[in-house]
């Protein structure tokens, strides 16, 4: 995956307190009305900065993001079964429709997969334990799409926007910025565990066909995929990966229509 770009946690620079302390002890309080200004103007420089966040910017934080998610979850090591048998369903998947994609599997129970949109795709052991390959590929490329339809990039958007407190700290090599490490977990919250709209995994489903079509993988995949979580969730076993997509009951029957 894109995953070259390995960002340390910079500090932004400080005043220093020795020289600080003697003028704040002299100074004035601030009026009220000056501080609600001064957070109004900050809110629209935060505003602004979010939107203008470059291509580069943007895979860099989701680079921090994808070693975050890394850090709390267990790779599974190339020779374990689960990373073996993942290797072998996405094999020729190193890069797919113009991304650069790192595949992996965690060793975990959760019935959940994710990508990020620096190609970052990661499925949980619990999941593919749960369903066959062309399942498992399904669920794949649904999140790619979320990918390639920049669903996540929009979302971090609207993070980095609303999100005042966001620290974006120091400057990497190469002039990319990068988020503070302290400032990761409540990113992460809000890019990855947020749901997104029901037109965003309409329009994912539709990629996961057209990629299944495409890489000549059993389309019957998707809806089946869709069937073992409502029958998982039904089970009232609390599935990480419905707390984020709707229905997948009725994801099901839309899919076997399009499919005919």
């Amino acid at each position: 995956m894109l995953k070259g770009i390995k960002l340390l946690a910079a500090l932004s620079p400080v005043l220093a307190a020795a020289g600080l302390a003697g003028a704040t002890m002299l100074a004035p309080a601030a009026p009220a009305h000056s501080q609600s200004m001064g957070d109004v103007m900050g809110a629209a420089r935060k505003v602004a900065q979010a939107a203008t966040v470059s291509d580069e910017q943007m895979v860099a934080y989701f680079g921090q993001m994808s070693d975050e998610m890394d850090r709390r979850n267990p790779l599974a090591p190339a020779k374990d079964p689960y990373a073996v048998r993942l290797a072998k369903l996405t094999q020729g998947l190193d890069s797919y429709d113009g991304l650069n994609l790192d595949i992996k599997a965690y060793l975990a129970d959760d019935v959940n997969a994710f990508a990020m949109g620096d190609g970052t795709v990661r499925v949980y052991s619990g999941l593919m334990d749960a369903m066959n390959d062309d399942e498992v590929r399904c669920v794949i490329g649904h999140e790619i799409g979320h990918v390639k339809l920049e669903h996540g990039q929009k979302r971090m958007r609207r993070a980095l926007q609303q999100d005042a407190a966001l620290s974006v700290a120091g400057t990497a090599s190469g002039g990319v910025r990068q988020v503070a490490n302290s400032e990761l977990g409540g990113l992460l919250q809000n890019v990855m565990y947020a749901q997104h709209s029901q037109k965003a995994e309409t329009a994912s489903d539709d990629y996961a066909l057209t990629f299944m079509a495409a890489r000549g993988y059993n389309l019957q995949g998707c809806p089946s995929a869709m069937d073992k979580l409502a029958a998982l969730n039904g089970g009232g076993g609390g599935i990480a990966l419905l707390q984020t997509h709707p229905n997948p009951a009725a994801r099901a029957k839309r899919m076997r229509k399009q499919i005919k």
